[in-house]
């Protein structure tokens, strides 16, 4: 009697090994489907950014009042990201507390970023594609010696406080 309960503890053992064997691959193969899920999701996220624009940057100090909202001090969002826009962003006003996404490209750019920052005021000396942008924010992009920077950018889009590119 006792070698038959050996024999079918033997037999089960081997199935379980099988059994465990094909739960194994179907893990492995769950965790394959979701990680490049997970991936494919972020790359699309990344490469939301064909939409960008070429333009270019300066930087300024923060001024008051401003083209957006007057002489009010809690205009500037308290990271320092925020920036005054050329007329053609501006768009008479349509851009005041609107995100953009602004990525340096050319000479100065110091590997930070992007950055995103909030639009506070018109920037009526600027070209078509660009930003003046507070010195705060420049400076975590590029070296501020450089003084006017190629860029890339691309509006934010928002939905109760979330801003995303």
């Amino acid at each position: 009697m006792q070698m038959q309960e050996v024999r079918w503890s033997l037999d089960n053992l081997a199935g379980d090994n099988q059994g465990l064997s094909e739960m194994t691959s179907n893990i492995r193969t769950f965790s394959y489907i979701y990680v490049f899920t997970i991936v494919s999701c972020m790359l699309a996220l990344e490469f939301n950014g064909a939409e960008a624009i070429a333009g270019t940057a300066t930087y300024y100090t923060e001024s008051t009042p401003s083209a957006c909202y007057g002489d009010d001090s809690s205009q500037f969002p308290s990271d320092g990201n925020f920036a005054a826009a050329s007329s053609a962003i501006f768009n008479g006003g349509a851009a005041c507390g609107q995100y953009y996404t602004i990525a340096c490209t050319g000479n100065g750019c110091n590997g930070g970023g992007p950055i995103s920052v909030e639009i506070v005021d018109l920037c009526p000396g600027c070209a078509a594609n660009q930003f003046d942008l507070s010195e705060t924010a420049f400076s975590k992009i590029a070296d501020t010696a450089v003084g006017v920077i190629d860029i890339d950018y691309s509006q934010c889009q928002q939905y109760r406080g979330l801003i995303w590119s």
